[in-house]
């Protein structure tokens, strides 16, 4: 199963992911987590490029061909095999930040877009993806508070984070049934609950 958490930016993904792979492991599950962009040699590099603030000059169509590459090399080297033998994996990101940020964010073409998302991921798309919403102002707020790495795709105007998450929503209306949401805005312990419940009942299913 490929099961892939996405949010805006101080949603708390990040945090959640390492306790979720300690739980499903004592369940008797196999679970490799991974994250974008990344989880590779080659996507490790290209992510260096991406969030580097000196690169105030990449233009959003430079940026979306460079997330296509990375996300490319990890689905080939490490998403398909792991999958093929029957592990859980579970990505911090994966397509969807892509049409929320460069689609949505940037204004770009969404079904060009989405074609480069296909031609990259040769169609794979996750069994369940886990929205951890969550309003701007706040999120942007707690990044800060926590000290988090702050890279160049957290130093946009508060308008684009606007449209990212708004382009999140329209995600989630669109394929309901890949897409569950997690109010982000409460207690850690209950949303790393419902992040639970949210994978035992699509693994029940």
């Amino acid at each position: 199963m490929f099961i892939t958490l996405e949010g805006p930016e101080g949603s708390g993904k990040t945090s959640h992911i390492p306790p979720l792979v300690e739980y499903l492991r004592g369940q008797g599950h196999v679970v490799f987590p991974t994250r974008e962009p990344g989880g590779t040699s080659i996507s490790e590099q290209v992510r260096d490029i991406l969030h580097d603030l000196k690169n105030v000059e990449m233009h959003p169509r430079t940026e979306t061909l460079l997330y296509q590459a990375a996300r490319a090399q990890i689905v080939e080297q490490v998403i398909k095999p792991r999958l093929a033998d029957g592990e859980i994996v579970i990505s911090d990101r994966y397509y969807d930040s892509t049409i929320a940020y460069q689609g949505y964010g940037h204004q770009q073409d969404l079904e060009q877009v989405r074609t480069l998302v296909k031609y990259a991921t040769g169609g794979l798309s996750p069994d369940l993806t886990i929205l951890l919403d969550l309003d701007v102002e706040t999120g942007l707020k707690r990044k800060k508070q926590n000290q988090a790495e702050w890279n160049r795709m957290d130093d946009h105007e508060v308008k684009f984070y606007e449209r990212v998450r708004a382009g999140y929503l329209e995600m989630v209306k669109q394929e309901p049934n890949r897409w569950v949401v997690v109010n982000s805005d409460q207690k850690w312990e209950s949303v790393q609950e419902e992040l639970r419940e949210a994978i035992i009942n699509k693994l029940e299913k």
